[in-house]
């Protein structure tokens, strides 16, 4: 981790729902959204669930928060019911404890290694049970959703807690509820407890929905070191007006503080043997700092923050502007001091950018490291100043080096650990993992700018957060004889308004011996601090709360370090990332922290069917997936799958618009199907257009391939079997005018070395090879070929089936185009049919599809195109926005093809592939390497 702590607390209060049995939709039921959710196709249903207690605890302990969420639900109907429960917290939040009281009986959940607890879940969701995941529902939030049959006029109580570390942004922590119970609540509270020793310096509270009414019911009491603060309106004060049964209670509700910075040596708590220090020292000057801006030529967006970024750089700061797109263009050769005639003449450039295309971040990113080093190494920068390199891109590098590893390795090696490198990726179609992993190895962090209004918000407000850098290399010391067990104590940098932390065990019970150091690089010269620890008495600050605390700073210890080993795990080598892991998972299971190497089991009470399948929570890899929760089959037949998200007010039309698109989501949740098993087709065919085929879900994955003409790509690789198939794409004649090169594969070549058979298919012919003999056809011909270890048969002008003795069978399409097209040239699609016939260590583009593909789909919303909606994609332990669409098969139609619902996944397919589109390019048609 490095000086830049990120967001503070979150937690988002969502509301009790209900699915009613009944037609094959049923209806969804949010509780106090009466009119557009209660009408079903089979008629009206009344709503039968009372959700009368909602409570929302939070103690804040030396930034250490812990949150328990309180729901109570009454089934007032005379059947039994499912009854929701759903919530959202922060995503860097780790569960700590969920629990169910249902008449009487409480049924808690236990943390167990995910792997031990991924068959639990994978036989849930194949028997169509009830199957949970925590998912992301949001730029910072996750959502967690579990369901329970709750018996006719009975109750239940869902209780959820989670533990998390406030993290100092911008000068300040921040708690955030967001309120929106859907319907009038008979016991509404939010009760937050702030202790901090240090003495509370600020404490403001604030809510969108604060009406001058409301604003009299916040209860604020606070002392030197303690804050209490409580919201609870009753029933009538809930209400929206006096004619109406809605609720006012419906927004954010914030709570912000800061503490007491007296000591330049920070301040420092022990408790039952472990100890936390934190450091942000107050009144330190500012370092100036010399960024290179390095921003792709299609970010239009950026062009508006940029300006505001540059007016406000301090004169002594030195500043670059480089952009990029298949070309490098730098404002200027070197980096210009921030004077206001200086800056002003950046700001002129900035608006004269125009949009442009490709996506060249190696060079890019190179340009602004030699810059950054050819400045220093000729004394054109102050001497006490902070280099570093901000990198804004929306896109995959695919001009000049598009490998993600070797980007990542010539980027690290130019920079050397002499300059931070921090990478914001624009919307969807960039590579995440790929922006976190090159950034954290060079000294920064990467942040996610999500589309929309606020894009130029959220890129000032990440850039406020290192506009003012206060220490570069901090270095935290304790002595060795004290302490163990150190959290990362050494930092790059700390910037003004956040903060460093450090935890670890002590393990020596004399004072006298903690001494403590702090060393780092400031503007005026080394900084340099030593002093003793000074330890708070809890029990003396706080004789009235002493049984609130017990032993925080060893949970507050073990969720850092947790966390620092799940970051150091994504840029480890592969013999380290094993004992990181391994070492993370220990903790995890020791302290029931629910983390991405864990899952919350919560064994569910039988019901009139029998027992029920056991619900799992998991934290999953990625800080965007998915909850899918499948129905158990009713008299009437299986249910459809619900997505649990907080659609409410849109479900409606989406269910509408998934109508329109007739049965294509049915398989939305299922991670397995019960249909009968059918034979899959998996094919690539136009620009170059690649199709994965799911029979026994009913549905189709697709992806495209966009890569220089000329490029081989493997696409089916058998060693067991010795198959092996490469492609070899073609672009079009010229550039078309709206300046997009389409790429179409034009020969293919088949090997099966175990029969010595060669094919290759071409545009222009077709040639078998066996034996030291060649047979060649032309497309112009009709043609039967039969062979002891090879059968064609051609049809003219249209296409070449291929069988392999006892193997698999290939089907190449000819797609003759108009010879003097001033643009687009003849082309090929590849087709692959008895795929199964293939080993399963079969892999390439499409290869590696062959025997299936595990994934879970949620989240569904409106897309760009109202056709095309969107939705979340939780496959390969990875989040991934998809979008619904088509593509053609044209073995029946070859002129027109047929259209083939499908989930696009953007980016060359990244996330759904194994590795990257550059591990599949291969030297020559026959080649495997």
């Amino acid at each position: 981790m490095s000086g830049l702590q990120g967001v503070g607390l979150l937690l988002l209060w969502g509301s009790a729902c209900l699915w009613l049995p009944g037609s094959a939709w049923g209806a969804l039921v949010i509780s106090g959204e009466h009119e557009a959710l209660q009408e079903t196709r089979g008629g009206a249903r009344s709503l039968q669930v009372e959700v009368y207690s909602v409570k929302v605890d939070c103690t804040v302990t030396s930034r250490f928060a812990q949150t328990v969420m309180t729901s109570r639900a009454r089934n007032k109907a005379n059947v039994s019911q499912k009854i929701f429960f759903k919530v959202e917290l922060p995503k860097t939040a780790f569960i700590t404890n969920f629990s169910m009281e249902i008449e009487g009986q409480v049924y808690v959940g236990e943390v167990k290694e995910k792997e031990k607890a991924k068959k639990q879940y994978k036989k849930a969701v194949f028997s169509g049970q009830t199957a949970g995941l925590i998912k992301a529902s949001g730029r910072k939030m996750e959502k967690f959703s579990v369901s329970v049959n709750i018996a006719a006029e009975s109750n239940v109580t869902f209780i959820l807690t989670y533990e998390e570390l406030l993290q100092r942004k911008l000068g300040q922590y921040e708690i955030l509820t967001r309120v929106k119970p859907k319907q009038r609540v008979q016991e509404f509270q939010i009760v937050t407890n702030i202790f901090e020793p240090q003495g509370i310096s600020h404490v403001h509270t604030h809510a969108t929905f604060l009406t001058n009414e409301l604003l009299s019911l916040l209860e604020r009491i606070v002392t030197d070191n303690k804050a209490h603060i409580s919201f609870s309106p009753t029933m009538e004060q809930q209400r929206k007006c006096p004619d109406c049964d809605g609720t006012l209670l419906d927004g954010d509700y914030v709570i912000k503080y800061d503490v007491n910075r007296a000591k330049s040596l920070g301040d420092i708590q022990v408790v039952n043997g472990y100890f936390v220090h934190f450091f942000a020292p107050p009144d330190l000057p500012r370092v100036p700092k010399n960024v290179v801006f390095v921003s792709g030529r299609k970010i239009i967006q950026t062009r508006e923050a940029l300006l505001a970024i540059l007016n406000d750089l301090h004169e002594e700061d030195h500043f670059a502007l480089i952009l990029f797109d298949d070309k490098i263009i730098s404002w200027r050769e070197s980096l210009t001091k921030a004077t206001k005639e200086n800056v002003k003449e950046g700001m002129d450039y900035v608006r004269r950018i125009r949009e442009s295309g490709a996506t060249n971040i190696n060079d890019a990113v190179l340009r602004g490291v030699n810059m950054l080093a050819k400045d220093r190494q000729e004394k054109k920068l102050p001497e006490r100043s902070i280099d570093m390199i901000i990198l804004m891109t929306d896109g995959m590098p695919n001009v000049g080096v598009s490998s993600l590893p070797r980007i990542q390795e010539n980027v690290r090696s130019a920079i050397g650990g002499n300059m931070s490198l921090f990478c914001l990726g624009f919307g969807d179609d960039v590579d995440y993992s790929f922006l976190d992993v090159l950034s954290k190895q060079n000294k920064g962090v990467a942040r996610r700018i999500f589309e929309g209004s606020d894009a130029v918000v959220q890129l000032q407000g990440f850039y406020e957060e290192v506009a003012n850098p206060l220490l570069s290399e901090v270095d935290l010391r304790y002595p060795d004889n004290t302490v163990d067990s150190l959290t990362t104590n050494h930092y790059s940098q700390l910037f003004n308004g956040s903060e460093i932390v450090v935890a670890g065990e002590w393990v020596d019970n004399d004072l006298d011996n903690f001494i403590l150091q702090v060393f780092g690089q400031g503007f005026e010269g080394d900084f340099q601090v030593q002093g003793q620890a000074v330890i708070v008495d809890w029990d003396v600050i706080y004789p009235d709360d002493k049984y609130i605390f017990g032993d925080f700073t060893e949970r507050l210890w073990a969720y850092l370090t947790i966390q620092q080993l799940l970051e150091k795990s994504k840029s480890d080598a592969p013999d380290e990332k094993a004992n990181t892991t391994a070492k993370a998972l220990d903790m995890s299971l020791r302290y029931s922290f629910v983390t991405p190497l864990t899952s919350m089991v919560v064994t569910k009470p039988e019901t009139e069917d029998g027992p029920d399948s056991p619900l799992i929570i998991d934290k999953l890899v990625n800080p965007l997936n998915s909850m899918v929760v499948t129905k158990p089959e009713t008299e009437d037949g299986p249910e459809r799958p619900f997505i649990t998200d907080n659609m409410a007010g849109r479900w409606i039309k989406e269910k509408q618009l998934s109508e329109k698109m007739s049965t294509d989501y049915q398989h939305i949740s299922k991670a397995d199907s019960l249909l009968p098993h059918v034979i899959p087709t998996h094919f690539v065919d136009g620009d170059p257009h690649f199709m994965i085929e799911l029979p026994d879900r009913d549905d189709a994955l697709c992806f495209n391939i966009n890569d220089k003409p000329g490029t081989i790509l493997n696409l089916v690789r058998d060693p067991k079997q010795g198959i092996l198939v490469n492609g070899q794409t073609i672009g079009d004649k010229k550039i078309p005018p709206d300046g997009k090169m389409n790429t179409y594969f034009w020969r293919f070549g088949i090997v099966h070395q175990t029969l010595g058979v060669r094919l290759e298919v071409s545009t222009r012919d077709i040639s078998v090879f066996q034996d030291g003999k060649r047979v060649k056809l032309l497309w112009s011909d009709t043609a039967s070929v039969k062979g002891p270890n090879v059968d064609l048969l051609l049809t003219k002008d249209r296409s070449v089936t291929v069988t392999l003795k006892d193997s698999v069978k290939f089907v190449i399409l000819l797609h003759k185009v108009w010879a003097k097209h001033p643009y687009h040239q003849d082309y090929l699609g590849f087709y692959t049919l008895d795929s199964h016939l293939l080993s399963p260590s079969v892999h390439g583009l499409l290869g590696q599809f062959y025997h299936g593909i595990a994934y879970e789909l949620s989240d569904l919303r409106p897309g760009e195109v109202p056709e095309k909606p969107d939705a979340t994609m939780y496959v390969k332990g990875q989040e991934l926005n998809v979008t619904r669409g088509w593509q053609r098969d044209f073995r029946r139609d070859v002129k027109n093809g047929e259209n083939v619902p499908c989930w696009f996944i953007h980016s060359n397919g990244t996330g759904l592939i194994d590795g990257d589109v550059t591990d599949y390019i291969v030297s020559g048609l026959f080649k495997t390497v």
